[in-house]
């Protein structure tokens, strides 16, 4: 699957660009690359329990299976919904980049994303205007559609989290299913909240830039009694 920062679906591993987003779902270690997945170490008799080594008391618990309900934002007749958060009764949040090439060539990064079997979204944004905001149909549709891969990723994230019913419009078009904001981010190791409680609750959607504050992250989700799950599988 494939998730965008104008569209794409949520994924195991990451990768992002600049303005609008694509994501796709695999293994972790796969949507990192074949050569950045040969840059991870291997493990070596110090690191048989790695998440000790990223500052965990204790393995990630396994996502559970799916059991999420409708959107969290409606959306009008034949228009993706906007997301995030997604309606779950799992203890999970969802871990998403804007700037997976960056990501991919953080080392540290890709080891923890490796080593500890890590589901993450990754947006992929192609060269454009920086928002989309009041842009006619034609160049929306354009952007959006014009960057997509194959196969077509089915989630997309407006650059900024900037958008318009055109928005809306043009990504229906090209097979988007849903726009996928975020509700907590961080962008200096602190996490900042859009609305809502000022706590991570299961079914959060999560931002993160730079990357080398997800192990930080990680060790409040587990303290929450919270883990990691695949976007791709609840929307």
């Amino acid at each position: 699957m494939r998730v965008a920062t104008l569209r794409t679906p949520v994924a195991v591993a990451l990768a992002a660009t600049l303005l609008t987003g694509c994501a796709q779902s695999v293994d972790p270690i796969e949507r990192l690359g074949k050569k950045a997945a040969q840059r991870v170490h291997p493990h070596g008799p110090s690191r048989e329990q790695p998440y000790r080594h990223w500052g965990l008391t204790a393995p990630l618990a396994p996502a559970p299976k799916p059991s999420s309900g409708p959107p969290a934002r409606s959306a009008g007749p034949g228009l993706p919904p906007v997301v995030d958060h997604v309606r779950t009764r799992d203890k999970v949040v969802f871990l998403t980049y804007d700037h997976g090439a960056t990501a991919r060539r953080d080392p540290r990064f890709t080891d923890l994303v490796r080593e500890l079997r890590l589901p993450v979204t990754e947006f992929r944004t192609p060269p454009g205007p920086a928002r989309f905001t009041g842009l006619p149909y034609a160049t929306q549709r354009t952007e959006i559609c014009g960057h997509l891969a194959r196969p077509r990723p089915r989630l997309l994230r407006p650059p900024d989290g900037t958008y318009d019913t055109t928005t809306r419009r043009a990504a229906a078009d090209c097979g988007i299913s849903a726009l996928v904001l975020w509700r907590a981010s961080t962008t200096t190791g602190t996490l900042t909240y859009a609305r809502g409680a000022h706590r991570l609750t299961p079914g959060d959607i999560v931002r993160i830039t730079p990357t080398d504050t997800t192990a930080r992250l990680l060790r409040g989700i587990q303290e929450r009694g919270l883990t990691v799950g695949r976007l791709e599988d609840y929307l």
